[in-house]
């Protein structure tokens, strides 16, 4: 068994996909629109689907916000540098919430990144990297 994607609520499917491709570096793979269903999905990840968890942008027709409840805590991403996709992300248009620096009581380098419907990204540098 394995994860294949996370799910998430957007207002604005073209605001999202920008934001996961642009910002935040990923490739949008697939999309599907269903008119009938009154829903448009989008697939967005680093890489293809087969081989890791991607997440799954889901736009219902005439919702632009969604209330974000008390129990989701956010995404997770590893990167080699924090300090640098903080940067990278600015220089974007993106919202660092958390700049990059050791966690509290740790020295595990991480960021937090907001994307445009609320959601929490948090950056985890790679324990690898200078």
């Amino acid at each position: 068994m394995r994860i294949l994607h996370t799910m998430l609520r957007v207002g604005d499917m073209q605001r999202a996909v920008d934001f996961y491709t642009r910002v935040m570096g990923m490739q949008l793979l697939r999309t599907t629109d269903r008119p009938d269903q009154k829903y448009s999905l989008a697939f967005v990840g680093y890489g293809d689907e087969s081989q890791g968890a991607v997440l799954e942008l889901t736009y219902n027709y005439g919702v632009d916000t969604y209330d974000m409840g008390g129990a989701f805590g956010h995404i997770a991403i590893a990167v080699p540098d924090a300090y640098a996709a903080c940067e990278k992300i600015k220089a974007a248009g993106g919202q660092v919430t958390r700049d990059a620096g050791p966690v509290k009581g740790g020295n595990t380098v991480i960021a937090f990144v907001t994307d445009p419907d609320g959601y929490k990204i948090e950056l985890i540098q790679s324990k690898n990297a200078a």
